[in-house]
């Protein structure tokens, strides 16, 4: 049971309120779902799914900002994390409007 990862967002939403804690919820599967595939999202994209779930940035945003930072990079990225990052932002949008 050691190989189970933890949600990284559990601790961080556990205490907020309804609606930001749903956000949380829906990144939380967004990553999880990723990880389910075998791809690894960036600590960038944790910063970023913060940023959304406290409230400073909207989903749209973060998508964005995901994009500018790939963008930026421009191939030094691990393989597979840009896929991962981009395609969680959009599962968690997609969950966010379903909520």
């Amino acid at each position: 049971m050691d190989d189970i990862k933890k949600d990284p967002f559990e601790e961080y939403i556990k205490n907020l309120p309804p609606s930001r804690k749903e956000m949380g919820q829906a990144w939380s599967a967004a990553i999880g779902l990723q990880d389910v595939d075998g791809l690894k999202t960036s600590e960038y994209l944790y910063a970023t799914a913060r940023k959304n779930i406290d409230g400073e940035i909207t989903i749209d945003e973060a998508g964005e900002l995901i994009d500018s930072y790939y963008e930026s990079r421009q191939g030094r990225t691990e393989h597979g994390t840009e896929e991962a990052d981009k395609v969680a932002q959009r599962i968690a949008k997609l969950l966010s409007h379903a909520i």
